[in-house]
């Protein structure tokens, strides 16, 4: 645990010295929410389900503009390799990058729900809605920790990580869009077998990360 937290502490420093990343992708969030509002027609019967859509969207591919680069940098600056070579497990990593895109994906959320629920005139704020952003963010960034490997080593890394990380995301992301359209209805309770959903997409998909991310590194 004390090796997680400072590589999540390193990645912390380093963003807030540069402040790279954070700062474009919460720049694209708040624009794409603000752009889909004028594209989305939310006077009438669906709103819910186009202010969900919206909402996902917006944090989706603002948060893989991070975690497209979370490896790659690493591999820019050759720092990459001195974390393989260190006497730290690969899941350690694995579990520290975690950590970091994490922190980084729910400061996104949690400046963009209350501008979405200005806007939006949605429930975005109900407390029914943290525990499904949450469940859904954790699945991405473990997701994106992963293949963001995988693309690190590739010139076409930019093509390559929405290419892996889309499709096997789609689950979640079905599951993330549904659970939010019923809470915006005020459903609540029809959400959680959509929240449970994604709670095993989580535990299934971040376990098998951490096994096999020390391969990922090695090739």
């Amino acid at each position: 645990m004390r090796q997680v937290l400072a590589l999540t502490w390193k990645d912390l420093v380093v963003e807030l010295r540069g402040r790279e990343f954070l700062g474009a992708m919460l720049v694209f969030a708040l624009i794409t929410i603000v752009t889909l509002n004028f594209a989305f027609d939310l006077s009438g019967a669906g709103r819910e389900a186009s202010g969900a859509g919206a909402l996902w969207i917006a944090f989706l591919f603002a948060g893989m503009l991070g975690l497209g680069r979370s490896l790659a940098v690493e591999r820019d600056r050759g720092t990459l390799e001195g974390l393989v070579l260190s006497p730290t497990a690969g899941g350690t990593i694995f579990l520290g990058k975690l950590l970091s895109n994490l922190l980084f994906l729910c400061l996104i959320e949690l400046v963009g729900l209350p501008l979405f629920a200005l806007l939006y005139d949605l429930p975005a704020l109900t407390p029914a809605m943290f525990p499904v952003a949450l469940a859904g963010t954790i699945g991405f960034a473990g997701l994106g920790t992963l293949f963001s490997a995988v693309a690190a080593s590739s010139r076409a890394r930019e093509i390559l990580m929405p290419l892996l990380l889309f499709p096997l995301s789609i689950p979640l992301v079905i599951a993330a869009v549904r659970a939010t359209t019923l809470i915006f209805e005020q459903r609540t309770g029809d959400a959680w077998p959509w929240f449970n959903l994604l709670a095993a997409f989580d535990v299934i998909f971040v376990t098998l990360a951490y096994i096999v991310f020390d391969l990922v590194l090695e090739d």
